[in-house]
């Protein structure tokens, strides 16, 4: 059985200091917010709405934490 592919929505920093929205597989940000705490409310509610894994990324760029929204945390994923 092939595996279902999860919708991802990312927050990520750009390269002005604002944080984006943004869903997987697109390439416009939904939203382009200056705090990171707004941005990471925006995508957790969208996660939420469309059952999908929230993607939080640092200054860095490097993956923080990940939230799933749907369902789709495996059986041997603690949390």
């Amino acid at each position: 059985m092939a595996k279902r592919k999860i919708p991802h929505i990312s927050i990520e920093p750009r390269p002005d200091g604002r944080w984006a929205v943004q869903k997987d597989g697109t390439q416009k940000a939904s939203r382009v917010m200056d705090r990171k705490a707004d941005a990471e409310a925006r995508g957790r509610a969208q996660a939420r709405r469309e059952g999908a894994e929230l993607v939080v990324k640092g200054r860095d760029g490097k993956i923080q934490r990940r939230d799933s929204h749907g369902g789709h945390d495996s059986p041997r994923r603690p949390g």
